[in-house]
């Protein structure tokens, strides 16, 4: 049996194979859901002290489950949804406010507690990021067409849009939120203000052009801050994570294990470990962020495009063919 580890109690490197492999991963079967294959459950989010997960599917199911209570019966589903669900992320200041976002450009707000939509934002378009501003006042919301919103979730219409120049998927804040990071096609990562989204650097030899990242070959497609903020990582189609110093913004080093384009990026609460989820290939690896050494892998059925390590402890939160796992939740149990 593994030991018991207290929330934000950390691993030493050398510890954490061994803790894990004595550790199962945990199924949370929805029997309404479908089974179209491993790409049905889009996203994965714990709420701020790591007591809920809620996923979003392509089959429109959105559901709150109690990660120490895999059986469906103690889990909440949402109803309200009329298009697949691309993305679900809780209020980072609020334990019971979730928010999902679907194809069709709708935004809900959720208490997840009552189960009652709180608030809904329409016509966003082939909407597909949610990311919340760390506040919690405000979040944006991109779609297919780069064009990027910032919405509250109190107000039933945007608060602003900024279309885009360049084509862009993921974005993720700075802990402090007056700045956002924002992936592009072209393999590039730009750097822009919050909440006007204006460049934040230029060039030191022409003013005219915006300063960027560039570390990957193609699209970077997921981007995440540690939770120290010493590095922002970066996953590319070109099956790369990158690690970059948020000092002098240069990539320190690269995560080259994966198969596939890294679709999702999570850090262990304590941010000395990172892996990433993709569609293709099968385990999810485990590296250490300081050394860049991969010390554990994850055995799975398959694919696993969607990852999400708990924010509090070591528990993690992933889809394999189409539906959540989590591995480490029987942790605290005597």
């Amino acid at each position: 049996m593994a030991p018991i580890l207290r929330p934000r109690q950390s691993l030493a490197a050398e510890k954490f194979s061994p803790y894990f492999s004595n550790l199962r991963p945990q199924l949370y079967n929805d029997p309404s859901a479908s089974r179209s294959g491993s790409n049905n459950l889009r996203s994965i989010a714990w709420n701020p002290l790591g007591t809920l997960v809620a996923t979003g599917s392509a089959d429109k199911t959105l559901r709150v489950w109690n990660p120490e209570k895999p059986h469906v019966k103690f889990s909440t589903e949402l109803k309200g949804h009329a298009a697949p669900i691309e993305k679900v992320a809780f209020n980072p200041t609020k334990d019971a406010e979730l928010c999902s976002v679907s194809s069709d450009g709708v935004v809900k707000f959720w208490d997840v507690r009552t189960k009652n939509c709180i608030n809904e934002v329409k016509g966003l378009g082939d909407a597909f990021t949610l990311v919340w501003a760390p506040d919690g006042q405000t979040l944006i919301v991109g779609n297919k067409s780069d064009n990027i919103f910032v919405l509250s979730h109190s107000s039933p219409t945007p608060l602003a849009s900024h279309q885009q120049s360049v084509q862009t998927n993921q974005i993720a804040f700075c802990w402090s939120g007056e700045r956002v990071f924002v992936t592009t096609a072209e393999g590039r990562i730009r750097v822009l203000s919050y909440p006007d989204l204006e460049p934040v650097m230029r060039l030191s030899y022409d003013p005219e052009r915006e300063f960027a990242m560039s570390g990957h070959t193609s699209s970077c497609l997921s981007v995440e801050m540690q939770p120290t903020a010493r590095y922002l990582a970066t996953g590319g189609s070109d099956s790369i994570i990158a690690l970059w110093d948020t000092q002098e913004w240069i990539c320190q080093r690269t995560i080259t294990s994966m198969i596939g384009p890294v679709r999702s990026i999570s850090w262990t609460f304590d941010g000395s470990y990172i892996v990433g989820g993709s569609d293709e290939g099968t385990g999810l690896d485990v590296t250490h962020a300081e050394t860049g050494e991969k010390i554990h892998t994850f055995k799975t059925a398959g694919a696993c495009p969607v990852v999400a390590w708990a924010p509090t402890r070591y528990w993690l939160a992933y889809s394999d063919a189409g539906s959540l796992r989590i591995i480490g939740v029987d942790m605290d149990k005597k």
